[in-house]
């Protein structure tokens, strides 16, 4: 790319230098677009332009710094050797240095609360598929409280459990009482549960479940149908519901009624 630049602009020097010798035979005619030549007719003036490769002169990009690039690299580097040293030496001085690097690189990415606040400041990502608008998960959004995940009996306290409750419901599904992201699809004792991961930092679980509704690491609105319960003979069914804030659960019936 420079050698071919090179010899146009020679070329075009040495055409300027052949006209300086010449003299016109007619200084009342004046010569159209059509006999005038490529430099005459745009202009011969250089322009700026980025010509990368070996003939680049410096051999650097316009848009990256070398010496930024090492800096950085450099400091990334100490950083994860003062960690490693931290880790490796015992010593009483490096045991709190040591507790803040553990419990940051141990604390869960709050994905709901960026979610939320990525839909506050720029409004809904742009969506593949257009949601189904017949389904109550519209009119459970409008409201500002906590939407119950299935109306029912509580068969099984807080008190009594220790963690949720388990209640008894003729709903053959359950629903987000907040919206949030699917953190987990598990099967644990208490059968197949679904966790939500919320914005305010809480999470909910949702478990004795017959069937998911949705997917891992999807993000649901409030009133959302999360899976289906499993029925009796009596089509009665019963759920497990807890609520976890920070490292403690609290008492579901304290937030809402199931009644």
């Amino acid at each position: 790319m420079s050698h071919r630049a090179d010899e146009i602009r020679k070329r075009i020097a040495k055409r300027k230098r052949e006209r300086v010798g010449e003299q016109p035979t007619n200084e009342g005619v004046k010569r159209t677009s059509l006999f005038l030549s490529d430099e005459e007719r745009y202009g011969s003036g250089s322009y700026p332009m980025y010509e990368g490769g070996p003939g680049n002169n410096n051999g650097s990009h316009p848009l990256f710094r070398a010496d930024v690039f090492i800096f950085k690299l450099l400091l990334s580097a100490c950083l994860v050797l003062v960690t490693a040293i931290i880790f490796k030496d015992d010593s009483p001085v490096f045991q709190e240095a040591k507790s803040v690097v553990q419990s940051t690189l141990e604390e869960e990415f709050q994905f709901a609360a960026v979610s939320k606040w990525y839909s506050d400041q720029f409004g809904e990502p742009l969506a593949l598929f257009q949601p189904n608008q017949d389904t109550k998960t519209e009119q459970a959004v409008e409201s500002n409280e906590f939407s119950v995940p299935a109306s029912g009996r509580v068969l099984e306290t807080f008190q009594d459990n220790g963690q949720g409750i388990m209640v008894e419901t003729e709903s053959p599904s359950v629903e987000a009482t907040e919206e949030g992201m699917v953190e987990k699809i598990e099967k644990s004792d208490n059968g197949l549960t679904i966790v939500l991961q919320h914005a305010d930092g809480t999470k909910s679980w949702y478990g004795n479940l017959n069937e998911v509704d949705v997917t891992l690491y999807s993000f649901v609105k409030k009133g959302t149908e999360l899976g289906k319960i499993k029925t009796t003979e009596n089509e009665k069914g019963t759920y497990y519901f807890a609520i976890k804030k920070g490292d403690n659960f609290i008492d579901p019936i304290q937030v809402m009624s199931f009644d």
